[in-house]
């Protein structure tokens, strides 16, 4: 857990000389960054292969049924097949598919399928168990009819995507840009239709227009219908992060592509370029992460509510009433809530609280509250908000609504940090960025955090922060 101050400090923030004017609008979700007003978010293009191969396998997994009947097994296996057919079809779909790039996994799921099957057969009724000779027809039939289905359904796919491709944007040097801008025009079947190069500077070759401005990105954008962006150098990411992030917020998907060495381990290519999908979105696995910290919150603060009173006593009797601390800061899509703490400091006035920056060691306050400081026992009231919904367990930490207009002006990448709901520790936290650190840092890190996220990392990162409290350092 970090350990902010309740009364900040009016020294500069780290890594600021002076003040700020303040900004009195918080920047939206779809402008961050960049200050880019993109257009709010698209519904997605409603891709028909899917629903077409899921048709595609249930008529091969009925082909394979038709086998089992044949050889007098009840219809129970057939819709047991079915089942299984259908469980272990392949979804991750490649750019342009093909039914040569799918046979091995094809085969391998039907495989699996009909073992599974047996199994079952052997285990439900052994004197009705499923010959060899059933088990490799039924494999052959179902496989067959399956390959056929998905080629048909590629066909049609790849015929679609000819006669109407989808508009993209290529983010990089101008030069590379410009090539891999010509490659995929040269291959139409790709399905991709470059309108714009995204460069710092129109240095390179001639060829598509070069946009070197938000205002150029967000014309191209509306006028062509733009649906993915491909970036080309390993630097686009870092550089352009918040035109990245958008560009997705407004529906885009963004690819990276290799432009000059096949170095990605992924089968997926573009006109002979390999490619990945990056996904910059921040509402993947929401429902999990809600749970986590229902579970967590929930279940902590049940088992440390004695703490709690003892703590809230003990401040009472040597600091006076007042004990929980209460002030207002920015979550999620730049809305405001009420943090909660334990009070270890009082401020002078309203406008002190909420324009000090945290500093450590402040005298103004008692040898109690300093241990709650050091100890981070007073940020324990934040369960609360997180049992609430206001904040998450793990998450980029929230400031007062002064501070964020300040850094949202300064560093491109600190509005972003708002497309996830705040938290009481994070990435930035476990890497020491809490207290006077530098705020630059501490947006790149929560933004990787959001950009790589899982529920996995969340588990890694409270694991950190709770081995931290047994050396706790303070801010």
């Amino acid at each position: 857990m970090t350990a902010e101050s309740t009364a900040e400090s009016t020294v500069s923030p780290p890594g600021v000389q002076g003040g700020y004017p303040p900004l009195s609008v918080i920047p939206r979700p779809e402008s961050t960054g960049a200050n880019l007003r993109f257009p709010a978010r698209r519904p997605p293009v409603r891709a028909t292969a899917p629903p077409l191969l899921l048709l595609a396998d249930g008529l091969a997994a009925l082909a394979g049924g038709a086998v089992l009947l044949g050889a007098g097994h009840h219809r129970a296996l057939m819709a047991v097949l079915a089942a299984l057919a259908l469980a272990v079809r392949p979804r991750r779909q490649p750019p342009v598919p093909g039914v040569l790039d799918e046979l091995p996994t094809v085969c391998g799921r039907v495989t699996v399928a009909w073992l599974a099957l047996g199994a079952l057969a052997a285990a439900w009724h052994p004197g009705h168990a499923l010959t060899a000779a059933t088990l490799a027809t039924g494999f052959a039939v179902q496989s067959l009819t399956a390959c056929a289905g998905r080629a048909l359904v590629h066909l049609r796919r790849r015929r679609t995507m000819v006669r109407h491709p989808r508009a993209a944007l290529v983010i990089g040097p101008a030069a590379t840009a410009q090539r891999v801008a010509a490659a995929l025009l040269r291959h139409p079947r790709c399905g991709v239709r470059p309108v714009g190069v995204v460069a710092e500077r129109p240095d390179g070759p001639d060829g598509l227009p070069v946009l070197t401005t938000g205002q150029e990105v967000q014309r191209a954008l509306i006028q062509n219908g733009v649906r993915d962006v491909l970036c080309v150098h390993p630097a686009v990411r870092s550089k352009q992060g918040p035109l990245l992030r958008a560009l997705t917020a407004s529906g885009c998907t963004v690819w990276e592509v290799d432009a000059d060495s096949p170095s990605y381990t992924g089968r997926e290519q573009l006109a002979g370029f390999a490619c990945r999908r990056l996904d910059l979105g921040s509402g993947r696995g929401s429902i999990g992460k809600r749970l986590l910290d229902v579970a967590v919150s929930g279940t902590l603060l049940l088992l440390i509510s004695p703490l709690l009173l003892v703590c809230a006593a003990v401040l009472r009797c040597t600091d006076g009433p007042g004990v929980v601390f209460r002030q207002e800061r920015i979550g999620k899509d730049g809305l405001p809530f009420t943090l909660l703490k334990f009070r270890t400091l009082r401020p002078v006035d309203e406008h002190e609280s909420a324009t000090r920056w945290s500093v450590a060691g402040e005298m103004r306050m008692s040898p109690f509250c300093r241990f709650l400081r050091k100890t981070s026992l007073d940020e324990l009231l934040q369960l609360w908000n997180v049992l609430r919904g206001d904040m998450s367990l793990v998450g980029p930490r929230p400031e007062r609504p002064f501070f964020v207009g300040q850094f949202s002006q300064t560093y491109p990448g600190y509005a972003a940090r708002h497309r996830m709901r705040a938290g009481i520790t994070g990435l930035a936290q476990v890497y020491g960025l809490r207290g006077d650190t530098s705020i630059e840092d501490r947006a790149r890190f929560d933004n990787a955090y959001i950009d790589n996220w899982s529920l996995w990392q969340d588990v890694c990162i409270l694991v950190r922060t709770a081995a931290s409290l047994v050396r706790p350092t303070g801010s």
